[in-house]
């Protein structure tokens, strides 16, 4: 058993392979992950912040990846965040807006998920974006991103029921809330609850249905009716405070239904993607499944899984051991039964962001308000990503 992060045996002399072996290696090593017997673990997850440290290098990553763009926006930015002083909790009234390309509410957008504790994606395939403003000042609450879900998800398909058959025939009334959250000061007053509240709302299902209803899908050439059933998540680190015990009076608004395996591939995202990525492209072959997919590689996990094959080490160097817990949002009272096949039309489970945000108000903002005060003393200073130069 060894200790310490060692380069195994290179499959061959070729000096670009033992030089991308030996920062992958080492940038492992940096971040806080050991080999044991051949199998990549985390020194320590004992913790969320140990949890965040493995985290924090590709975090940094698309920080920096982000400065050219958004530096010089920042003081404009941060004006679209609240101080204390200007929230009255009495008079927050949550307003949803969907982010456009290329605007200033998409460069928020990016700005505010830069802040969250683990690497966001962009989403894949289908996407909507959202920001939750805040009326009565016109700042930032919080953001929701939607896009497509990952096709094998275990205890998704477990809770559904699904055969393999039914999941590529009906994923498609799937979504994936790929970040969603709140901002500070907001964050402070259990805001969090109320954007994942609002992310199963009637007005995000009927905008989704709206952008996405007739278009055609690239690999099955037919129209979809834009219809959504479900919406899944995970938790940012291990257990989540915010979906646990979340409800809709008597409904849960969103429900558990287990890990995942704690694999994936952050740990390669954070500075080494690009040479692993160009390492791919020189020496790797993808694996389309799909004529209509392309010639290229499906994904990131493919292409660190293929260049970590054609480098000689073990693709078990995906599986980081961070483990996130899985929450499906059902939209719908029957969303099983529909997503199975069983029946062809949902009943909608109506919930309008009015009725989510009142019901919210009284049951955490108001009592939240009363005790925890942090709220009042933020600064939007403290959210600079960057020094002023």
């Amino acid at each position: 058993m060894t200790s310490r992060l060692e380069i195994p045996q290179a499959r061959s002399e070729d000096p670009v392979a033992l030089r991308l072996k030996g920062l992958i290696v080492k940038e492992l090593g940096r971040q806080g992950f050991r080999i044991e017997d051949g199998i990549l673990k985390a020194r320590d997850l004992s913790t969320k912040e140990s949890s965040r440290s493995l985290h924090r290098p590709s975090v940094d990553h698309k920080r920096e990846a982000g400065r050219p763009r958004l530096r010089t926006k920042e003081a404009a930015l941060l004006k679209r965040i609240a101080s204390g002083s200007e929230i009255c909790p009495a008079k927050i009234r949550p307003r949803l807006v969907i982010v456009a390309r290329r605007s200033f509410e998409e460069l928020l957008f990016r700005y505010a998920s830069l802040h969250w504790s683990i690497p966001v994606s962009s989403g894949y395939g289908r996407r909507l974006r959202f920001l939750v403003i805040d009326e009565q000042n016109d700042k930032l609450i919080g953001i929701i991103g939607l896009g497509d879900p990952v096709f094998a998800l275990k205890a998704r398909d477990n809770w559904i029921g699904w055969s393999n058959a039914d999941r590529e025939l009906r994923l498609r009334y799937v979504a994936d809330a790929f970040v969603l959250g709140a901002v500070p000061p907001y964050s402070y007053l259990l805001c969090g609850k109320l954007v994942a509240l609002l992310a199963a709302s009637d007005e995000i299902r009927e905008a989704f249905c709206e952008k996405y209803g007739q278009r055609e899908s690239l690999i099955r050439h037919a129209a979809h009716d834009g219809r959504i059933a479900l919406i899944t998540t995970t938790s940012a680190l291990g257990r989540s405070s915010i979906y646990n015990r979340l409800r809709f009076k008597e409904r849960k608004a969103f429900e558990s239904v287990g890990f995942t395996e704690g694999s994936g591939e952050f740990h390669f995202c954070n500075g080494l993607y690009e040479s692993i990525r160009e390492f791919a492209d020189n020496f790797c072959v993808p694996t389309a499944k799909k004529p209509a997919w392309g010639s290229g590689f499906r994904s990131r996990r493919e292409v660190v899984k293929k260049a970590l094959v054609a480098l000689g080490l073990s693709t078990d160097w995906l599986y980081h051991g961070v483990r996130r817990e899985i929450f499906v949002a059902p939209l719908a009272q029957n969303a099983r039964e529909f997503l199975r096949g069983e029946t062809e039309e949902p009943v909608w489970s109506a919930a309008s962001c009015g009725d989510l945000y009142d019901f919210f108000r009284e049951r955490w903002l108001f009592p939240r308000a009363a005790w925890d005060l942090r709220y009042r003393t933020f600064d939007p200073s403290e959210w600079r990503l960057w020094p002023v130069t």
